[in-house]
């Protein structure tokens, strides 16, 4: 089983951006689907976004076209650029890994993240 750990998160401006980062060890992130969830207080976690083993990468409505998600193999981490933050964004970023393609749904993954705090100001 894939171990995770995030970084990366931090205090922005609305309009600035932020790249997460999701080191993963004990697997390739190659081999699995991983995906990138929030969640905000008081709120259920949401999917943010995944991408596959063979990279196909799937994104929220509330994220497409400001968030970009890739992955390095060679240093077996996955990314989470995101960019025109908004303070709807803030929240704990986890970082997520499954076995086969991605998936938008949180209960099909095994491995997580410790989570990195986003906060976005007005």
């Amino acid at each position: 089983q894939l171990q995770l750990v995030e970084s990366g998160g931090g205090l922005v401006q609305a309009g600035g951006s932020l790249r997460l980062s999701c080191a993963a060890s004990r697997g390739t992130v190659s081999t699995y689907g991983m995906g990138w969830f929030r969640q905000a207080p008081g709120k259920e976690r949401e999917f943010v976004s995944t991408i596959g083993w063979s990279a196909i990468t799937i994104y929220s409505d509330s994220v497409k076209g400001r968030f970009t998600v890739s992955r390095d193999i060679a240093k077996n981490t996955v990314y989470l650029q995101m960019n025109s933050l908004k303070p709807e964004d803030t929240g704990v970023y986890y970082c997520a890994a499954k076995r086969g393609g991605g998936s938008m749904r949180s209960a099909d993954y095994g491995a997580w993240g410790q989570g990195t705090q986003v906060t976005v100001s007005s």
